[in-house]
């Protein structure tokens, strides 16, 4: 049977399937397979550490009990930084430690409070000496505020410091307490209310991509400030 020439010249020059485009595209699939089995696997732990950290109250007697800052609103502490400091004023009443450090700065529509001064305000207010009281009033942000309070710690010769703040919060805080040399007690705050799924997956959120920004030491200006709030 004659076969048509034009047939026979058009499946000589028809390419013939390149396996390296096949070989390159399951490489790549192997590829992107790793890197989201790598990003669910870090996420789980980043997960696990938060809320294992947020469970466990590990204060005991230490030299000093620092209080992480939150919003203040016309020199009133916010419901946050009130548990924060209600928090941080039981301990001290229960002799865990016989000075309470406050720590956060203040903005431009702060009307010139801080967040550690309001929470120094609200210590006196609760029977805590005076002289019992350091208040930070310059960091504006969380690792300013361990920067801050490591240098705190040093002027005063502390070497154990309980640290007090949103349970979700505190796994990020020990990591940068450890980096800047202090040994430091973790103790959550008590919950406020009923928090609905949405906002808690959004703190959960909001502290995994923190977590990473930081062991990543990415300290991109945007990013630092998106992921604190600022």
């Amino acid at each position: 049977m004659d076969t048509d020439p034009q047939l026979e010249i058009l499946s000589e020059r028809t390419p013939k399937p390149v396996r390296k485009r096949g070989w390159f595209a399951r490489f790549f699939n192997f590829c992107v397979l790793l890197i989201f089995l790598a990003v669910v696997g870090w996420t789980g732990w980043v997960y696990h550490g938060i809320t294992t950290t947020a469970q466990i109250d590990n204060a005991q007697t230490a030299d000093a009990i620092a209080v992480f800052g939150a919003a203040e609103y016309a020199g009133r502490p916010s419901p946050v930084l009130h548990a924060r400091l209600d928090k941080a004023v039981a301990l001290y009443n229960r002799g865990i430690a016989p000075v309470i450090i406050t720590l956060g700065g203040g903005g431009d529509k702060d009307s010139g409070n801080s967040e550690g001064a309001v929470g120094r305000d609200y210590l006196l207010a609760q029977g805590v000496p005076y002289d019992h009281i350091v208040a930070e009033t310059t960091s504006i942000d969380t690792e300013q505020q361990v920067d801050r309070l490591a240098e705190i710690a040093r002027r005063d010769h502390l070497q154990h410091i309980v640290v007090v703040s949103d349970g979700t919060h505190l796994f990020r805080i020990a990591l940068l307490c450890r980096r800047a040399g202090l040994d430091i007690y973790t103790s959550p705050r008590a919950p406020l209310g009923h928090i609905d799924e949405l906002d808690s997956a959004e703190r959960m959120t909001h502290e995994i991509l923190s977590y990473t920004s930081l062991r990543l030491n990415l300290h991109i200006s945007w990013l630092h400030r998106w992921l604190e709030g600022k």
